[in-house]
């Protein structure tokens, strides 16, 4: 099934190689640059899932997790923070604001293709 996946992600070989990987699974994909972009993106397509990067100029996906958990229209999407901040703190923070899953940079590619499986069962 088709399903369309925000990436947000202010690193381009990062949004390029997780393009790809999406592509070969199937998936539409969007793209945003920062938090602004990602939140204005989420709003305006409904993405099935957002994989969503910590750290990004603008709203940082703390804050962007927050305001879509905020938005009762939004609450079908799913996001998987994807961030090198790995520490236990950090993870409790990602999903205290909503995030359904968290995962730490740098991943596998098999184990990210199958999280997102399982996000969109």
């Amino acid at each position: 099934m088709n399903r369309k996946v925000l990436i947000a992600d202010d690193e381009p070989n990062i949004l390029i190689s997780l393009e790809f990987l999406m592509q070969r699974e199937g998936h539409e994909v969007l793209l945003a640059r920062d938090g602004n972009a990602a939140l204005a993106a989420i709003v305006e397509h409904r993405p099935d899932l957002v994989l969503l990067d910590v750290m990004m100029p603008g709203k940082n996906g703390y804050e962007v997790c927050q305001a879509v958990r905020a938005d009762e229209r939004l609450a079908g999407v799913k996001i998987l923070m994807l961030t090198a901040k790995g520490r236990d703190t950090d993870v409790a923070q990602g999903l205290g604001v909503g995030a359904d899953a968290y995962m730490t940079k740098p991943f596998s590619t098999k184990e990210l293709a199958a999280r997102v499986r399982e996000l969109l069962g």
